[in-house]
């Protein structure tokens, strides 16, 4: 698989996640479903898989297009302006 051109434009070291869980869906008493962590600024949110699509909200305001799962065992990022693994 090879990797997308944001790949190139990500802080090294990556930042490690803010919190433990989706603090939006904490704020507002949802269980968040499957965690993302954003690469370029360590913003955690849920999947899309979960009713408020933090994660993929948190690319819209803020552009960002990459995240890394945060589930245990799992190591695959996604490029949301790609729409593709990477």
């Amino acid at each position: 698989m090879s990797e997308c051109p944001h790949v190139l434009d990500l802080p090294r070291p990556e930042p490690d996640p803010l919190t433990g869980t989706c603090p939006e869906c904490l704020a507002i008493g949802s269980h968040p479903v499957q965690l993302r962590v954003c690469l370029h600024c360590g913003h955690v949110g849920c999947c899309d898989s979960s009713p408020h699509r933090h994660a993929s909200r948190h690319f819209t305001e803020t552009g960002h297009p990459l995240v890394r799962t945060l589930e245990p065992g799992e190591s695959w990022r996604w490029c949301y302006a790609d729409r593709r693994l990477t």
